[in-house]
């Protein structure tokens, strides 16, 4: 059985893109950074580097889950591009 390589578009900039979703829709539910790093469990300044970083700090995919929790989002929604 032939193994071969398939294509796909993968974004560069997930993280840029992950990063600001999380601010948009901290905003949008009226959450300040302080509250979210309460709720997520970790400090206030991983919060603010998170969105003020771009992307330039990763986080685990167990934290973007505990954001989509508290924000009230589905964990895809951080990943859609704004177009």
């Amino acid at each position: 059985m032939a193994t071969f390589k398939r294509e796909f578009n993968f974004n560069k900039n997930v993280k840029e893109i992950v990063s600001n979703n999380i601010r948009k829709y901290r905003l949008l539910a009226g959450i300040t950074q302080e509250q979210l790093a309460v709720d997520i469990g970790k400090s206030y300044d991983f919060v603010r580097r998170l969105e003020f970083k771009k992307g330039q700090i990763g986080c685990s995919l167990d934290t973007i889950y505990k954001i989509s929790v508290v924000l009230d989002i589905p964990l895809g929604k951080f990943f859609e591009e704004d177009k």
